[in-house]
């Protein structure tokens, strides 16, 4: 696995699920959250509802139901990294 100077909570830009979504929130002081995932982003299925939606920020949210989903800048060239933080999770 690789590192990353924002790991220093043991999660880290390999991590699912959750894990991965707060990681990803708060890497590089929050600065990469809202940074726009290349080539215009993601094409992918909600985890949580289906709904088709494109994920265009490295952490971004289903239009439907609010799903928080994330994505890590080493695998973001395949819609099947994209993780789900769950259906309880919000952003703070």
């Amino acid at each position: 696995m690789g590192s990353c100077g924002s790991c220093g909570s043991g999660a880290g830009p390999f991590s699912e699920g959750r894990e991965l979504v707060e990681f990803v929130y708060q890497a590089h002081g929050g600065a990469l959250r809202g940074q726009p995932v290349p080539d215009g982003g993601l094409a992918i299925k909600c985890h949580g509802c289906g709904t088709a939606f494109t994920l265009r920020t490295f952490v971004d949210i289903c239009p439907d139901c609010g799903g928080v989903h994330a994505v890590s800048p080493p695998r973001r060239s395949d819609p099947v990294n994209v993780q789900f933080a769950g259906p309880d999770f919000a952003l703070p």
